[in-house]
């Protein structure tokens, strides 16, 4: 017992003394160049780290230092620059040179797990001195877990931003927080997960935070609301050709229209041409600078995918993929944000239905054209009708609404759901000679659900993706029901479905939540498209929407509603059920697979279309009504 107890005394005497100490001099940086090995399992460059590969890496670094006295430091970033390795770095100088609690949060549990695994492990087994601090998992009371490492002196926790009990589970010194920008806006209930986890340091005079993002959508990003507060750094670097220094923009980038590879980046200065390769010169010899006062406390540092080093992300690659993007405005977001280190700018501004109107296309209402490869339909449920959609997907999203039709009668009743039965029943003529039938529909389940749960039940339910899981479109029975319900609670377009109306997984019926936001943005982005001039030949661009004569009602109806202070409303004497059954018809295709189609998995359908028997000849009677929106 003696012996124990004096075991106990020591190590609390040694902790406690270990406490005394003073900071340590050395910078994270020097750390990192010192003591850090990048592993195979998680590096592209194996090896000792080397922080001249990066060298706007070492000051944010160097300012999560003890010695340093600011306590926030704010990174907004592009991609593939060294962010989270820098992170990672001072993890690894905590553990060794600076121990204390520390919690590290991602987006989700399953993000930490994953982090935990490809990128904390091997910071670990790579360094001499870090094996020495955390013993290794499997042995007995290590203290060493996926989300928990302990070390003399402090632990480090890892954690996801969607799980309350872990983001106030422990008080921490250090806090360092990944990409915040793709965190949830409330986790369960409690608020908004950066000030759950922030709260967590409030008991530590000398804490550090790190918060580290790419920025996503303009006015709702964290990342920029704090890079505001900040002194808000750019990183100058000198031409080689006149050393006047520049902060690198995209504007500057220079080449000559489809070819992307002759990219080079035109001096501000002196207007001679950068080569990608020059960048080795020029990044060593590059300075931070503050643009603004800040709240002195707060570092903020931003940097575009311009600044990558040699051999990871080239001046040639982001010309390449800027004009890329110029064809698709959901790559284009991405290059904004991913690249250029910038929010997206959301245009919730309803688009104006006169344009749409006046490019409508010959084709004939009920008939599919060429291009369109599978159907999906959106049924939207009103008291006294149901109003539906039935929409053509192709190739990059492309899409052509095929009809529209109103089935009226009390939606309580029986004799309307037999209306809508015939509706999924139909097959559609192609222009290829053959009848096509619809793979999903999506029926809105948030005006009378029980009606819609016991239509649903009757037919057979999609799996996410069913066409891939299926190996190929045909396999998937062509008499698919979903019962669907638009949220605004979500930063997805689809989130997979539960079991609602108390049946069993097996038995009861799934309930699918569309992110209608997420859904109606994308459509606006889409309607917003330019169609290509007849004489170019270009190919149209990626989520142009195609449409029928329809008369000026449809299209009042799709441009219905404009985002204001954050919420879709509708505009005045305006009605909004086209738009609905258009985001209902598209969530069909999502659950269809479409968002992770392939190249073999396009091919596929047009065997499939192929191959489709039938008459595509519309059989009489077949038509429950005719297209609502059809010009007389």
């Amino acid at each position: 017992m003696a012996d124990n107890q004096q075991s106990v005394e020591q190590i609390y005497g040694d902790a406690f003394n270990a406490g005394l100490r003073p900071d340590p001099l050395l910078t994270v940086s020097e750390w990192a160049d010192r003591y850090r090995r990048l592993s195979g399992k998680a590096a592209s460059e194996p090896g000792p780290y080397r922080s001249d590969r990066t060298p706007y890496m070492r000051e944010i670094m160097d300012s999560l230092s003890p010695s340093c006295p600011v306590e926030r430091v704010v990174f907004v970033k592009g991609a593939q620059l060294g962010a989270t390795e820098g992170g990672n770095n001072w993890v690894g100088y905590v553990v060794h040179k600076a121990p204390g609690p520390m919690m590290v949060v991602q987006p989700t549990v399953e993000l930490a797990k994953r982090n935990s695994k490809q990128r904390i492990d091997p910071l670990i087994e790579e360094s001499e001195v870090l094996r020495a601090l955390v013993k290794s998992p499997r042995s007995r009371d290590s203290g060493n877990t996926v989300l928990s490492k302990q070390f003399p002196g402090g632990v480090l926790v890892m954690t996801g931003a969607n799980s309350a009990v872990g983001l106030r589970s422990m008080a921490v010194r250090y806090l360092f927080l990944d990409e915040v920008d793709a965190y949830p806006g409330d986790v369960d209930g409690e608020g908004d997960p950066v000030n759950l986890a922030c709260a967590r340091t409030r008991t530590f005079s000398r804490r550090k935070i790190y918060m580290v993002s790419t920025p996503l959508i303009m006015g709702e990003s964290r990342i920029e609301a704090v890079f505001a507060e900040s002194d808000q750094r750019r990183f100058w670097v000198p031409c080689p050709h006149c050393q006047q220094y520049q902060v690198l923009k995209f504007d500057r980038l220079r080449w000559p229209k489809g070819e992307p590879g002759k990219a080079a980046y035109s001096c501000e200065h002196c207007e001679q041409a950068i080569s990608n390769h020059q960048k080795s010169w020029m990044l060593p010899r590059g300075e931070w600078r503050a643009s603004a006062e800040g709240d002195g406390r707060t570092r903020g540092y931003h940097l575009s995918s311009l600044y990558s080093p040699v051999g990871w992300y080239s001046w040639e690659r982001a010309a390449e993929d800027w004009e890329k993007a110029q064809r698709d405005v959901e790559l284009l977001k991405s290059f904004v944000n991913l690249v250029l280190g910038e929010s997206w700018q959301q245009r919730g501004d309803a688009p104006d239905w006169q344009p749409l109107y006046d490019r409508r296309e010959d084709y004939r209402i009920g008939t599919i054209p060429n291009g369109a490869l599978f159907l999906t339909a959106g049924a939207d449920v009103q008291r006294d009708r149901i109003e539906v959609e039935i929409v053509g997907w192709g190739r990059n999203k492309e899409s052509w609404s095929v009809d529209y039709i109103v089935l009226p009668g009390d939606t309580a009743e029986p004799a309307i759901w037999r209306q809508l039965d015939a509706v999924l029943d139909r097959e559609f003529p192609h222009a290829c000679g053959r009848a096509v039938p619809i793979r999903v529909m999506c029926v809105d389940a948030g005006y009378n659900p029980e009606v819609v749960y016991d239509w649903v039940r009757r037919h057979p339910q999609a799996s996410w993706g069913a066409a891939s899981e299926a190996a190929g479109a045909a396999a998937l029975y062509p008499k698919t029901a979903v019962a669907v319900k638009g949220t605004g609670a979500t930063d997805r377009l689809l989130v997979r479905p539960t079991v609602v109306d108390g049946g069993s997984r097996k038995w009861g019926v799934r309930l699918w939540l569309l992110g209608t936001p997420v859904a109606k943005q994308q459509l606006y982005n889409w309607l917003r498209l330019r169609k290509p001039a007849d004489e170019s030949g270009e190919p149209y661009p990626a989520g142009f929407c195609h449409f029928p004569r329809y008369d000026e009602e449809f299209f009042r109806q799709l441009t219905a509603e404009s985002m204001v202070d954050g919420r879709w409303e509708l505009i005045p004497n305006r009605r909004n059920e086209a738009l609905d059954a258009r985001v209902y018809a598209r969530a069909g295709a999502a659950i269809f697979g479409m968002d992770r189609f392939t190249e073999d998995d396009w091919r596929v359908l047009e065997r499939n279309l192929a191959q489709v028997t039938g008459d595509a000849a519309e059989a009489p009677g077949r038509r429950v009504v005719r297209s609502r929106f059809l010009e007389r």
